[in-house]
């Protein structure tokens, strides 16, 4: 099995986790909102990183509007550029709903990727896109709140990619885990979830 091939199988894996998580512990209905549960899901919480801007940004930042945010590095070679794209035309197609969101891009990769890297990542998709750096500490600490997966793989030229969680993750306007867009999901699909979020707020 490729690299690729265990690290979607690792995402989607983390995904079906998160999704029992959420049924488990928020009440979650068939429509994706939590219901008359009284828990909450233990997934996201504080953060302290550095914004595109070289200013530092917390979960503070986010809140009073939802969220969609996506743990990847700028050198990932093919899920985190299709996720973006994919990211990027969900967003156009909420229309004017758009900005009833927040959208961040944290990278896992602190040894290469700096906020300028970000700004010149995340521009390339679509501006509204944060893109979001930290170092060592900081990035464990983000993964560890949100049980991201990543872990650093050698290649054989020297150099090193990434294996990471492949899916978004949906917060609502006070922080809470709500759900997640997979990797590979229908358009329509994860269109609609933004769709039901973007009502939240």
């Amino acid at each position: 099995m490729s690299r690729r091939s265990l690290s979607i199988l690792a995402g989607a894996v983390l995904a079906l986790v998160l999704a029992i998580v959420a049924v488990a512990t928020m009440n979650i209905t068939p429509g994706g909102r939590a219901g008359g549960g009284a828990g909450t899901a233990d997934i996201g919480g504080a953060f302290t990183l550095t914004g595109e801007d070289g200013e530092t940004v917390t979960e503070a930042d986010f809140l009073g509007k939802p969220t969609a945010i996506f743990f990847g590095f700028t050198f990932c070679p093919d899920v985190c550029p299709t996720t973006l794209f994919e990211l990027s035309g969900l967003i156009e197609a909420l229309g004017p709903d758009a900005d009833k969101l927040n959208y961040a891009f944290v990278s896992v990769d602190w040894e290469r990727d700096g906020p300028e890297d970000l700004a010149r990542y995340t521009s390339s998709f679509d501006d509204r896109i944060r893109g979001l750096a930290g170092t060592e500490e900081q990035i464990e600490a983000i993964t560890k709140a949100y049980r991201v997966y990543y872990k650093k793989v050698p290649t054989e030229d020297g150099d090193y990619t990434i294996d990471h969680t492949a899916s978004v993750y949906l917060m609502d306007a006070e922080g809470g885990f709500v759900g997640t867009l997979s990797y590979g999901e229908a358009h329509d699909s994860m269109l609609e979830k933004l769709k039901r979020l973007a009502t939240q707020s």
